[in-house]
């Protein structure tokens, strides 16, 4: 039923991505201008919406170049109540910059943190305030074409492939496939871990990457839990009952870690990036006081973690604990991708 009722919107699609193909010939003669920088800027995007990892992947960038350089992000701030151009600092929270920058900046405290809609301006505010910086990651922005990254990376759901996906509202790309062209790296993301050779030459012949494109795939791999106020370490075992609070574009694959993981769960979901409420305090609360005292536990994902932090009196005392989650690359491919970002950030000469 749902498949048909897209298929109804197709026109819509169409139209679309007329519009999309449009605005990309713009860019593509020059009509509109893209800025580029003689400096280092990595772009993590994909060409859908929803989940294909992106805050993951900003997050392994991070962790690959912090130590060797001088780490900046920088985020539109989805979702946050304030407006222009903010770098984080000891009394930001997520309403001020968004969850996923929030994340960034609790996780790591010693990269610069800034949040910004208009990228063009933002990016040389970094370099004015944080001039000791070699490198920005703009996460999700690969759509934003005032900027020109030097580094693409494109990622795109193994479930989802951009390449079988049709335009938004029928489907889910807000890009045309035709843009992965712009990208020198892809990752296929959330793959099985058994996924086989064959699997994924198929892929890639069906991907047909440029000669400039590298293809890499990787799994989600879920971390050791963390209790979301106290940061103590939790564990999870297969005679719990979990609650699931879950704001997340697709919860899918987490669900399925928990099937496998623990008794049972129960889910209360809200829509990508909500602002939790009283109200829904309320209901987690009565979630919670339903299941079986001996055996219960609340599991959040990192992003909506961020927003429950305003509830840190409420819920302090409540084992509720953050599932983080990382990418593992298949087929050996971390130490080319590892090799392939260092030589793009090496090739300036204030990194030299």
């Amino acid at each position: 039923m749902l498949r048909s009722f897209r298929y109804l919107l197709w026109p819509f699609s169409f139209l679309y991505g007329i519009l999309i193909r449009g605005r990309n010939w713009l860019f593509d003669k020059q009509i509109l201008s893209s800025a580029s920088f003689n400096f280092p800027i990595i772009c993590v995007g994909n060409l859908a919406v929803g989940g294909t990892g992106k805050t993951p992947m900003t997050e392994y960038l991070v962790t690959l170049l912090y130590g060797r350089y001088r780490v900046a992000t920088l985020s539109r701030g989805y979702k946050r109540k304030t407006k222009g151009f903010a770098i984080a600092d000891d009394k930001t929270t997520a309403i001020d910059i968004g969850d996923e920058p929030m994340q960034f900046h609790q996780k790591f405290p010693g990269i610069t943190v800034a949040v910004g809609e208009e990228r063009i301006v933002a990016i040389p505010q970094i370099l004015h305030l944080r001039p000791e910086t070699n490198v920005i990651i703009l996460d999700d922005a690969f759509q934003h074409r005032h900027v020109k990254a030097g580094l693409n990376i494109l990622l795109t759901d193994y479930k989802n492939l951009f390449t079988r996906d049709l335009m938004l509202p029928a489907g889910d790309l807000r890009d045309v496939p035709s843009s992965s062209r712009r990208a020198e790296i892809i990752v296929v993301t959330k793959c099985p871990s058994d996924m086989t050779e064959q699997e994924k030459n198929n892929i890639i012949t069906e991907i047909n990457p440029k000669p400039h494109q590298k293809i890499y795939f990787a799994e989600i791999v879920y971390d050791q839990p963390y209790h979301v106020f106290s940061q103590q370490p939790g564990q999870l075992h297969t005679e719990q009952q979990v609650l699931l609070l879950c704001g997340i574009a697709n919860p899918k694959p987490l669900k399925d870690f928990l099937t496998k993981h623990v008794q049972g769960y129960d889910m209360i979901r809200y829509a990508d990036h909500h602002i939790f409420t009283t109200d829904d305090l309320a209901e987690i609360k009565q979630q919670f006081e339903k299941m079986d005292a001996s055996k219960r536990v609340i599991i959040t994902t990192e992003k909506d973690a961020m927003r429950l932090q305003k509830f840190k009196q409420e819920l302090a005392d409540f084992p509720i604990y953050v599932l983080p989650i990382r990418h593992r690359f298949l087929f050996g491919g971390a130490e080319s991708f590892h090799q392939q970002v260092f030589r793009f950030v090496e090739q300036f000469p204030t990194n030299n």
